[in-house]
């Protein structure tokens, strides 16, 4: 039996939290809901997940907080933004933050699981069976989400990250 794919849901509206982990369990995720940031990152610390959805707006830690939180420990895991903020300042805060998707409130439940199934495909065809690449003094530790040059830790964003990453699983190949 395949075992199902775990989303971190972060959401501090009861009852859409709640709405929001019943459509995803019914649609064969396994979704663990946190009431706030701060429980969010207990959980993450805690278990392993597939994907973060996680709202913008909560108390104890705001989403975009919790975001740049995860991408410490997991450069690589896809985060999608839910939020009412619809200005344009926000959503490119949420993408330099390192978003994957920003989906604005309200919205459709078949559209944000759409969102998840693209995303976690994507992650999938990236995802790595060896924990690190190595090419031209450029060591990518996978399990980590860090880069070294020459042993110099790099600080990249998460998108460089992922650029980087793509370039070292593909070289010689025009992308």
């Amino acid at each position: 039996m395949e075992e199902k794919l775990r989303i971190l849901l972060c959401e501090d509206d009861e009852n859409l939290g709640m709405l929001l982990r019943e459509y995803l369990q019914a649609k064969n995720y396994a979704a663990e809901l946190c009431p706030d940031g701060e429980a969010g990152y207990k959980a993450f610390l805690k278990n392993k997940y597939d994907i973060c959805v996680l709202d913008v707006m909560m108390p104890k830690k705001d989403g975009f907080t919790l975001a740049q939180d995860i991408r410490q420990i997991n450069a690589d895991i896809p985060i999608i933004f839910l939020t009412a903020k619809t200005m344009k300042e926000d959503i490119l805060e949420g993408f330099k933050i390192g978003a994957d998707d920003y989906i604005t409130k309200p919205f459709k439940l078949g559209v944000l699981v759409s969102r998840v199934n693209a995303l976690l495909r994507r992650a999938k065809d990236f995802s790595a069976t060896d924990t690190e690449l190595q090419s031209n003094g450029i060591k990518v530790l996978l399990l980590q989400g860090q880069a070294f040059k020459n042993g110099e830790l790099l600080d990249l964003t998460a998108a460089e990250y992922k650029l980087l990453c793509l370039f070292m699983r593909n070289p010689n190949a025009v992308l």
